[in-house]
């Protein structure tokens, strides 16, 4: 009898070596309850007091990151600066590359003098490209040198899979990350009460400025399409979105259950030509939070 129960326990265990992705409550191996038909190819989930994977999709493929870079690019920014009250032009030669592009926009202009916090909050909010490498050229005097710092960053933080060639996410075959890199690098961001102050908000009023003497009023992109939404037994408390061309439709975002923070990670989602089916981030995020807190409650 032994014998036979530790040859059961021998084969539950290569069982679930073989799963990919796995939820483990307890002693109870539950393996379906995140079966769905995702439109994300990379999903990851991580519950941030236990620092413990929930649910996994193809997390260590190298994917293009997309605006999810200005994340690596935000916390370095911070971690640099000492105040963000400090004026910042707006890099005019960046500003044309990116109109030139075609790369998503705060909506401030070239010369224009803003504050550092501006130019955060139009980088997380807006995907500014022009505001993510003013913040690089006022860091570190030039877009090279903050990409390098971007890269020292990942070394430190051990994101093996994850390498940088610019600061706004214009997609390059020499910059990539993962879902798992990616919920690594925001679990450390967030510990940075600048960054979860600038990720958590749903509104931002910019500076008054000689060009926008009211301001320019931005809000999250996350918020905004959950406005809609219905969010029983956990509530999404902040994010950051990304569409490119290349790197498809992701959402990056913290979630409270049972008081308990989570990170969800969806990213690739394929963008489709009509406007209103483009939500395949956000429909894949809110099924995992649901699916997540339904665990909790067993």
């Amino acid at each position: 009898m032994t014998k036979f129960r530790s040859f059961i326990e021998g084969l539950l265990v290569g069982i679930i070596v073989l799963i990919p992705a796995v939820m483990i409550v307890g002693n109870r191996i539950d393996i379906q309850l995140y079966a769905h038909d995702y439109t994300s190819p990379h999903i990851y989930i991580m519950n941030r007091e236990t620092q413990s994977t929930t649910y996994q999709k193809s997390m260590d493929s190298k994917i293009s990151p997309g605006s999810l870079t200005q994340i690596m690019t935000a916390i370095v920014a911070l971690e640099e600066s000492d105040d963000l009250t400090e004026p910042v032009s707006i890099d005019s030669k960046t500003y044309n590359e990116m109109a030139a592009a075609d790369f998503p926009m705060a909506g401030f202009t070239p010369d224009e003098v803003v504050t550092y916090e501006d130019l955060l909050y139009g980088m997380m909010f807006s995907s500014g490209g022009e505001t993510a490498n003013s913040i690089a050229i006022h860091t570190s005097g030039d877009v090279n040198s903050f990409v390098q710092l971007m890269n020292q960053k990942a070394t430190e933080l051990h994101l093996k899979d994850s390498h940088f060639t610019n600061p706004e996410g214009r997609h390059h075959q020499e910059q990539y990350t993962t879902a798992s890199d990616v919920a690594a690098l925001l679990d450390y961001a967030l510990e940075n009460p600048q960054f979860k102050t600038i990720f958590t908000a749903e509104t931002y009023k910019s500076s008054s400025t000689v060009e926008h003497p009211n301001g320019i009023e931005l809000y999250s992109p996350v918020f905004k399409q959950l406005e809609s939404e219905v969010q029983e037994g956990f509530k999404i408390i902040g994010g950051k979105s990304s569409i490119t061309g290349k790197a498809g439709q992701s959402w990056v975002t913290i979630g409270l259950i049972k008081n308990q923070e989570y990170l969800t990670i969806t990213m690739g989602a394929p963008i489709k030509e009509h406007e209103d089916l483009n939500k395949g981030q956000l429909n894949d995020t809110l099924h995992l939070y649901k699916v997540t807190q339904s665990i909790t409650e067993e």
